[in-house]
Order: C-alpha cells, then structure tokens, then sequence
C-alpha cells in the first residue's frame, strides 16, 4: 500500500509541473524533457510514471475532473438545502470556478478530442460528472418539496449550457467591467432557470 501511495504522489506532482509548463509555454511546446528540467530530475524518471506525452495528457484530463468537481461542496451532504443550491449557482459563475483550470488548455484539449477518441471520452465524463453531480443538488432540493424541477437532468443541463457558452465568450473579454456585468447576467439567468431567488451580494 505504502509504494502505491509513493507511486500516486509521484505521479501527482509530475502532472502539476506538465500542467505548469504547459500552461507558460503552451502544450504544443511541453516536453518529458522540460518537464524533467523544472523538476530537477532525469528525463527517464518521468517515463518511468509515464511512458509517452500521450499517457500525461490523459492523466492530466482526469486531473481537470478533480478540479472541477471541487466547485460542488454539498455532493455528499445530506439535507442539502436551497441555500446550498444558491451557494453552488454562485460558485459555478465565479471568478473561482473559471480559474478552476487554464483556459488555453481546456480549449486545447477540447480541440484534441475531435482527433483522439480516448480524450473524446474524457472529456464527455468531465461534462457528465458535473451535470450529474448538479442534478443531484437539485433533486435533493426537490425531495425536501423547496424546489419543484420536473426534470433535474435537463434543467442542470441546461444550466452547463449556460455556464460552457459563457466562458468561451467572456474568455475573449479584455474589460473587467464588461466581464463582471455578463457574468451577472448569465448567472441571474441561471437562478431563472430555477425560479429561485439570487444571493444578495
């Protein structure tokens, strides 16, 4: 058990430097070899967790999906209340949730599905992750008669929907301002959606 831990913070720590380099230099431009040089360590030893830049890609869509499923803190929460609800809406339009992850390289690995069908899939289960793990939210919401959603599933679809179209656009706003106020926006939209009424800021 011991050695598999050992295995696993390794390799987690080898994915947070990819990811860092990635992020500065562009993935296109990611190396094993500069990876090792950040980390001060022999090329060999990386391959040694992950024998290809492929095998490091896919480890590193399955670290997006860790990430993104840190936005929902009441998943496992029994009782989860309307104000549970509004606290998730709130997360989900933030500056937190966008910088949950970098957006070149979502993007980048967005357009990598559509050639590789291992990142295609991938990728789904991050999307469906979390339109379940929000439907969940709202059904519990439901089952304590506060919310009253026929269908959960669609409705946090729906809601994805918004939140995915929103910050593909906003990621080509330059004005702060600009961005704040259509963030707002999207996110009043979304409490519409549900027909609950908006934390008041």
């Amino acid at each position: 058990m011991g050695r598999k831990s050992l295995k696993e913070e390794r390799q987690r720590e080898i994915i947070k430097v990819f990811y860092k380099v990635a992020k500065k230099e562009g993935y296109e431009n990611t190396s094993i070899a500069k990876i090792a040089k950040v980390m001060d360590i022999n090329p060999s030893l990386v391959i040694h967790y992950f024998e290809t830049k492929e095998d490091l890609t896919y480890a590193l869509i399955d670290y997006i999906l860790e990430r993104y499923l840190l936005i929902f803190t009441v998943e496992q929460k029994k009782g989860v209340t309307i104000a549970d609800l509004q606290k998730t809406i709130e997360m989900l339009f933030s500056k937190k949730w966008n910088l949950l992850f970098d957006d070149g390289l979502f993007y980048t690995f967005y357009a990598l599905a559509f050639r590789e069908k291992k990142i295609k899939i991938k990728y789904k289960a991050i999307l469906d992750s979390l339109r379940f793990t929000l439907a969940m939210i709202i059904e519990q919401c439901n089952q304590t008669n506060e919310l009253k959603i026929s269908d959960p599933k669609s409705t946090a679809d729906l809601i994805f929907v918004l939140v995915d179209g929103a910050y593909f656009y906003l990621s080509m706003e330059s004005d702060k301002l600009a961005y704040q106020k259509k963030l707002d926006d999207y996110k009043r939209n979304a409490y519409q959606i549900l027909g609950i009424t908006p934390i008041i800021s």
